[in-house]
């Protein structure tokens, strides 16, 4: 069957931490936005979960990096080959041609036009003979079920690895909208510092994410809903000896209160340039919240409390973006002045 395919359409979300392809309708790539290459040949080793594993964990003939930060290309050698890789593992060689690629691919809506022009040249090297970027917001704007062609104003926050991308969407286009590069990214971050800062131990990059994943919270009382204390295992930063510590939600609520802030500023911001009929709407229908950040425990009461616009938390927010760039691609002809032919 795929003798015949000639042309394959995918749609995908570059992220930061995660990338997801879609095909068919379907996810058919949801791996790490990692990937480990041979520091002597320059030829990819690993991709996605494999090279995760190895993350922090490599000697020096093999070099693991996340090709990605603050949402963009940072390393545009190594985003080449991991996007190859990644689009190599949907067919896994079932095509006897390769086939010609059409791809609409998210994008930060704060991105310059180097930024985008890096995707699109990593897009066209990885196979895409026809590429389309679309803003993250919008993208998960219509990822949501939100209608974002009617003359109604809808707001979304997304809060992926990298960056927080803040839009208010009417008539297919966005009005008003904010993106920062503070995302889960730095929240890990403050995890490390506090780490060493008051338990006097060192954790990786990946302990504390999964601090942040297990115990994870913007508020400090959580209720009935509060998840059991996790155990980190780490050297102590004076003596090297092991330690083992107990990490707690009210901890890590108290750890990432700046880095919340500044999102909440954020929105605040994108809701100061938004016209008043819109902004009704905006009180009336309430905001939705994205990407990884959106399951971080508490963080929609915790905005609901300080904007005093009620949040909800879309059903699947992790995948927001990249459903909504494979809806984009389905109906490209319906979707196609929403996005940027490159």
């Amino acid at each position: 069957m795929g003798f015949f395919t000639l042309t394959q359409d995918i749609a995908m979300d570059l992220g930061t931490a995660n990338t997801i392809i879609i095909s068919n309708g379907k996810i058919v790539v949801d791996e790490p936005s990692v990937v480990a290459l041979d520091n002597t040949s320059k030829k990819m080793i690993a991709v996605g979960n494999k090279a995760k594993m190895m993350y922090e964990k490599s000697h020096e003939n093999i070099r693991t990096c996340r090709p990605l930060r603050d949402g963009v290309i940072a390393d545009f050698d190594a985003c080449e080959k991991m996007m190859r890789g990644l689009i190599g593992m949907i067919n896994n060689g079932h095509h006897l041609f390769k086939p010609q690629l059409r791809m609409v691919i998210g994008v930060p809506s704060g991105s310059t036009e180097v930024e985008l022009r890096a995707v699109r040249d990593s897009a066209e090297n990885s196979g895409g003979r026809e590429v389309y970027l679309l803003y993250e917001p919008m993208a998960a704007a219509i990822g949501c079920g939100l209608d974002v062609e009617a003359p109604e104003g809808c707001m979304v926050v997304d809060i992926g690895g990298g960056s927080t991308e803040i839009a208010v969407i009417s008539l297919g286009g966005i009005v008003s909208n904010n993106s920062i590069r503070v995302a889960g990214d730095e929240l890990t971050a403050d995890i490390q510092e506090y780490m060493s800062r008051q338990h006097n131990v060192k954790v990786s990059e990946r302990m504390a994410e999964r601090i942040k994943i297990n115990v994870g919270s913007a508020i400090t009382d959580l209720g009935n809903d509060a998840p059991e204390d996790f155990l980190v295992h780490g050297p102590n930063r004076i003596t090297a000896l092991p330690m083992e510590i107990s990490v707690c939600y009210q901890e890590v609520a108290h750890c990432i209160d700046k880095t919340i802030a500044k999102i909440e500023t954020a929105v605040l911001s994108a809701l100061e340039q938004t016209p008043p009929e819109l902004y009704a709407d905006i009180v009336k229908n309430g905001i939705w919240l994205t990407g990884g950040g959106a399951l971080l425990r508490g963080l929609d009461k915790r905005l609901t409390e300080k904007i005093k616009i009620k949040f909800h938390v879309a059903d699947d927010p992790l995948h927001s973006v990249a459903k909504g760039t494979g809806i984009a691609l389905k109906n490209i002809h319906n979707f196609q002045f929403l996005m940027r032919r490159t």
